[in-house]
């Protein structure tokens, strides 16, 4: 998509000015790069139907644009494209017009197309259990001051992804001075669309971070002025992946024969702790804030899966 051509030198302003909206919005470093290339392949149709200022852009031109695409094999797999690609490509749309108002954009049309509905059958969610189970895997008994200090990076990783549902990226960003202690808080400062949130934490994960703060992580690091709370044996902030493949060395040792067939992911600890919350009879209001969803919809996925599980 990238490398896609445009001749008219108006769309690539455009695609250049989204991009450029999107990062003082604040958007992920991943988001400012995908999507303004979906809309350099959605204004390389434009071009290929002679569509030659956007401001003639219609309803009519998205919807020929979203055919093209939903006919269009994956070039990868076979098949057509799944849903998801095909939501991505709206969602970059419904920005992208959004973006046009933004700049005064005369007489701007609405998307007018649904997104897909996703199959939530396949999330995972661990059982209490199971969690514990993981748990159990960071007390690997060692003599080795490192060793200690990365099983106890483990139980903190599992704290700030199960314990406090973080995303990804945010546990990730997660600075020291993010956290307090003394009224058990943790403060998102980088969430989704660089909204903030506070995160209450309980008793026990406060000791398995206090734990980490002051006992271990000073074992790992180099430079006293790394802020970061999940740093590597270089002593250097620790990568997305790399928490990833710990939780899955985790999985592994675990012994759960259950456990270790079950697709895991980080993402996988939020959508537990949302569950197990929730089937605990807290109310679906407190869990999007927990959560730090910008609406109910999002968190009403949790809802069907307690249901789900109920049925079994």
């Amino acid at each position: 998509m990238k490398k896609l051509v445009l001749k008219n030198q108006s769309y690539e302003y455009l695609q250049k000015g989204f991009a450029e909206w999107l990062d003082i919005l604040g958007y992920s470093q991943m988001s400012v790069y995908n999507m303004p290339n979906l809309i350099r392949e959605f204004l390389h149709h434009l071009e290929s139907q002679q569509v030659q200022t956007i401001n003639t852009l219609t309803q009519k031109h998205i919807k020929n644009y979203y055919n093209h695409i939903n006919n269009r094999s994956n070039q990868r797999r076979g098949g057509g494209l799944s849903n998801n690609y095909l939501n991505k490509h709206l969602q970059a749309i419904e920005k992208f017009l959004e973006y046009l108002n933004h700049k005064g954009v005369q007489h701007v049309p609405t998307i007018g197309i649904k997104q897909h509905k996703l199959n939530r059958a396949a999330i995972t969610i661990l059982t209490p259990e199971q969690i514990k189970h993981l748990y159990k895997a960071t007390e690997q008994e060692t003599e080795h001051p490192k060793q200690e200090a990365l099983n106890a990076r483990d139980r903190t990783l599992l704290t700030i992804y199960y314990g406090c549902g973080l995303r990804r990226n945010e546990g990730v960003h997660l600075e020291l001075n993010d956290i307090n202690l003394d009224n058990r808080t943790l403060h998102v400062r980088k969430g989704k669309n660089y909204k903030q949130r506070l995160v209450p934490f309980n008793k026990t994960n406060a000791a398995y971070l206090q734990d980490y703060i002051y006992n271990h992580r000073p074992v790992l690091t180099k430079d006293k002025r790394e802020s970061r709370l999940f740093i590597s044996v270089t002593g250097r902030p620790i990568t997305g992946d790399t928490l990833y493949h710990r939780l899955l060395s985790l999985q592994l040792i675990t012994g759960d024969t259950d456990l270790q067939q079950k697709h895991l992911t980080l993402h996988n600890l939020r959508h537990s702790i949302a569950t197990h919350l929730l089937q605990a009879g807290m109310n679906l209001e407190k869990i999007s804030r927990f959560l730090g969803h910008s609406s109910l919809e999002s968190t009403q996925i949790y809802t069907h899966l307690v249901e789900q599980d109920e049925q079994l």
